[in-house]
């Protein structure tokens, strides 16, 4: 048998060579195929994960540019013309127990003290451009509060009737409990108890109505005539009840005012959104 492969061999060398290395170059042009196929499978596979990490990559870029570009609204609220104002409202206690105590002369400089820090606060706000939106708020609180304080007082003491006193605080009470729902539902969210007494957080902004301005200068004139009369000469005529019940008045119209005029409240949250970007 031997002997026959050899004569084989040697009478035709190429054919004997080609049928004995058909089956290896067939197994390896097959390893070779499956090969290629799992490095194209590969590739694919690997551009597909590219592609996708940075589409995410850029996605999360985006989102980031985002929240960066909208910061959440504050505003500065350490201003002199609030530290005024805060002075101002601190002060109504002192002023109410000097009244009850008959101290009435007290009572005097701590309104001239009132009514020149309410001068200087706005001056100073205008003049340096320190407007805020908690400004807008404490203003009016702070007059509310004096007007309370020496409603009361002045009351107790007899010197300003009951039925004046009630309309003048009715009012009040009022006008306040509408301030602390404007609050609560133009405060951009999340709606938390920290972020409703972050005043440095504005959502909305008080603008008194004309009548409740003129409203404000009679109550104010009749306090401070109530308060000073007692130590006058009795000669001096300050037309106390003609001022009370121009006061009486003007309280009712002022409160209707508020409910009727569109203007008297700015939500800023809205506002500022309907600002073209810069």
């Amino acid at each position: 048998m031997y002997s026959t492969l050899h004569c084989n061999f040697l009478a035709h060398p190429l054919r004997s060579l080609a049928f004995a290395s058909r089956r290896p170059i067939i197994q390896y042009s097959a390893t070779f195929k499956l090969k290629a196929r799992h490095r194209n499978a590969f590739t694919t596979v690997t551009r597909a994960l590219s592609t996708s990490c940075v589409r995410w990559s850029d996605r999360k870029t985006d989102d980031t540019k985002g929240s960066v570009a909208t910061p959440p609204l504050r505003e500065n609220i350490y201003t002199i013309p609030n530290l005024l104002t805060v002075s101002r409202i601190l002060s109504c206690p002192v002023l109410g127990w000097s009244i009850l105590h008959d101290d009435f002369f007290l009572a005097t400089g701590l309104l001239v003290y009132a009514g020149l820090s309410d001068v200087a606060d706005g001056y100073l706000a205008r003049r340096f451009n320190m407007h805020s939106v908690l400004g807008t708020i404490l203003d009016p609180a702070a007059d509310k509060t004096l007007m309370t304080t020496l409603t009361v007082t002045l009351a107790m003491k007899g010197l300003l009737p009951v039925s004046l006193a009630s309309i003048i605080i009715g009012r009040d009470v009022l006008l306040s409990l509408s301030a602390f729902y404007i609050r609560y539902t133009s405060l951009p969210a999340p709606k938390t108890f920290t972020r409703y007494w972050d005043f440095s957080i504005p959502s909305a902004e008080v603008r008194p109505t004309t009548i409740s301005k003129y409203n404000t200068f009679a109550q104010l004139a009749l306090m401070c005539a109530t308060t000073v009369t007692p130590i006058l000469p009795t000669q001096y005529n300050l037309f106390v009840p003609e001022m009370q019940i121009l006061v009486a008045v003007t309280t009712v119209w002022s409160g209707l005012s508020y409910v009727f005029s569109k203007d008297a409240v700015r939500i800023v949250s809205e506002t500022r959104k309907q600002l073209p970007p810069s």
